[in-house]
């Protein structure tokens, strides 16, 4: 037995049956506009529309009035021609999770289908892109500055070929590239105080400097000590670079990688009279 159902849609009417509704829980789609919808919800009757009476009067048939009576003729016949031809479409629906359970309606099915229905992302503009592609340029850049700015001892000691960049980019910013000063690594390996064979009150202090590192220091600082017999200071004095380096030797070029520096300093110690001395060295804060 075929039932008349109409699309709300687009409003074509066709035949459904029983089988096909019980297939598909009496979701139907629409064969002209692909409408998907319960049948059930929308059924016609079979009979046509009542016609209301009209009034006839009796006037000669002309021309005229049967032309419209044909006119009428075609267009119900027209109408039941459209009806007949269009079919619903019975392809398979998408299934739709809990629908055996508990059948839905027309739009939760139509929000379920639209949810499985796969998200294209939008393709950002090639502009913003681009913006973004140069943020990330400039905050790399920032870092690499700031990187070379805080660690401009360490890359000169260990990459020598960057340092005459490194001391540009410090004269722009006001700064200097000095020599590394690590006092762990540098080593006095061997001292001496020796007393004037002449003069008694001059004696000469004899040190060998080492250093350990494999790049050029800074010459250290010296602090001597001068103490008596119960090892108490009778005197101290630091001396700088400038104080025990030799002539043709310059502070700012350092002591290279794995060598060793002689140093002699003459002193007069007049009426102190020590029996004893502390060296050490260390890079002033």
């Amino acid at each position: 037995m075929s039932d008349i159902t109409q699309c709300p849609a687009c409003e074509t009417r066709f035949k459904v049956s029983g089988e096909q509704l019980d297939a598909h829980d009496g979701l139907v789609r629409c064969g002209r506009c692909q409408e998907v919808f319960n049948a059930r919800e929308h059924m016609q009757d079979e009979e046509p529309s009542p016609q209301l009476p009209l009034p006839i009067e009796e006037q000669p048939i002309d021309g005229t009035v049967a032309s419209e009576e044909e006119s009428l003729i075609h267009d119900e016949s027209t109408s039941e021609a459209a009806t007949n031809t269009t079919e619903a479409d019975f392809s398979p629906i998408p299934n739709v999770q809990g629908l055996a359970e508990m059948p839905l309606t027309l739009a939760q099915q139509v929000e379920a289908s639209e949810e499985l229905a796969e998200e294209v992302p939008a393709t950002p503009p090639r502009k913003r892109r681009w913006v973004n592609v140069m943020a990330a340029l400039m905050l790399v850049l920032t870092l690499v500055a700031q990187t070379a700015y805080f660690y401009r001892v360490e890359l000169a000691a260990h990459l020598p070929g960057l340092k005459p960049l490194l001391t540009h980019y410090c004269g722009l910013l006001g700064c200097t590239v000095e020599l590394p000063r690590q006092a762990e690594l540098m080593s006095i390996e061997s001292s001496e105080l020796e007393s004037d064979r002449v003069q008694s009150n001059l004696i000469t202090l004899h040190a060998l400097l080492h250093n350990r590192a494999t790049y050029t220091q800074a010459y250290p600082s010296l602090e001597l000590t001068l103490t008596d017999m119960q090892d108490q200071a009778l005197a101290r004095r630091i001396f700088h670079p400038a104080d025990y380096l030799k002539a043709g030797f310059q502070a700012q070029s350092g002591l290279a990688a794995n060598r060793d520096l002689e140093i002699a300093l003459h002193m007069d110690t007049t009426e102190l009279k020590p029996s004893g001395y502390r060296l050490f060295l260390f890079y002033p804060q």
